[in-house]
């Protein structure tokens, strides 16, 4: 890829997001009530993301074979629990990976 072509490509990309980000306020301005649809989908999209990324994180998962899902497990379970008392998604994000590095990396070779 040339330079021109770089540059043009970094050019569609800011445009197209910049379009993006403009056409909500568009479709739903300040002075209008937000559609109950767009409400629904606000409060259960978030648990929804949260559940496809757990499915896609454990796909590949072997119960069968060792370490049996073991580091997967206690990293969630870790998860869930520094959320449930402190309710900080940046702590409990960092917690989890970290802790499932050191599992994977040191413990369950």
């Amino acid at each position: 890829m040339t330079s021109g072509q770089a540059l043009i490509t970094v050019f569609i990309i800011a445009a197209a997001t910049l379009a993006t980000r403009a056409f909500a306020f568009f479709l739903f301005p300040a002075g209008k009530p937000t559609p109950p649809y767009i409400s629904y989908l606000g409060k259960v999209l978030p648990c929804a993301t949260i559940a496809l990324l757990i499915v896609y994180c454990l796909k590949h998962v072997k119960p069968l074979e060792s370490p049996h899902g073991l580091p997967e497990l206690i990293a969630i379970v870790l998860v869930a629990i520094i959320q449930y008392f402190s309710r900080n998604t940046l702590i409990s994000i960092v917690a989890g990976t970290i802790s499932y590095m050191v599992l994977i990396q040191a413990i369950f070779i």
